[in-house]
């Protein structure tokens, strides 16, 4: 696997024709396991959801997000990045959108749930605020692993925004996100 550099990313909505890269991404990330693609066309018509796809400036499509927007909470339903774009910020760049909306959208918390093997994951939510609440066991079909439930405090309370406007102003030395 060789990784693209990758200097600016664009996070926008998610539309239909993005669903058959997402799924290619989907089953790169999940495995056999994966969400169909009538499962993202369903979401794109849920009013609790917010799907965004990350591009590349030449249009290409190199990651994805989705999240559930209830009342105060928020959930992170999926998310992954093209192996190839890995290491480039990407899921990073989702992660700062995807608390945008819920500034926007009144969400004080965010909740998901992530693999417990899956340490740069864990270690990217761990430095957006995300804790670990607790595991749910066999979560994951294709091995039973376990996954680890991680929730943020507010995201309005002082001490989460200055660690979110640090983390952010970093980001932004690293990639240009539009």
């Amino acid at each position: 696997m060789s990784l693209t550099k990758l200097s600016e990313v664009y996070i926008i909505p998610m539309v239909k024709n993005d669903i058959d890269e997402v799924v290619e991404i989907e089953k790169e990330a999940y495995g056999p396991h994966h969400w169909a693609k009538s499962s993202f066309f369903d979401e794109l018509q849920n009013n609790l959801a917010k799907y965004y796809s990350a591009k590349t400036s030449e249009g290409r499509l190199v990651g994805y997000a989705g999240t559930w927007h209830i009342l105060d909470e928020g959930h992170i339903t999926t998310i992954a990045v093209k192996k190839d774009y890995m290491r480039n910020h990407i899921g990073e760049a989702i992660i700062h959108k995807i608390l945008e909306d819920c500034y926007k959208d009144g969400v004080k918390y965010l909740t998901l749930e992530v693999r417990i093997s899956n340490i740069p994951a864990i270690k990217l939510y761990e430095k957006y605020g995300f804790q670990s609440l607790g595991t749910r066991k066999g979560y994951y079909q294709d091995n039973n692993e376990d996954a680890l439930i991680m929730w943020t405090e507010n995201i309005f309370y002082d001490k989460f925004k200055q660690r979110y406007n640090e983390n952010i102003e970093q980001l932004k030395t690293l990639i240009n996100i539009k």
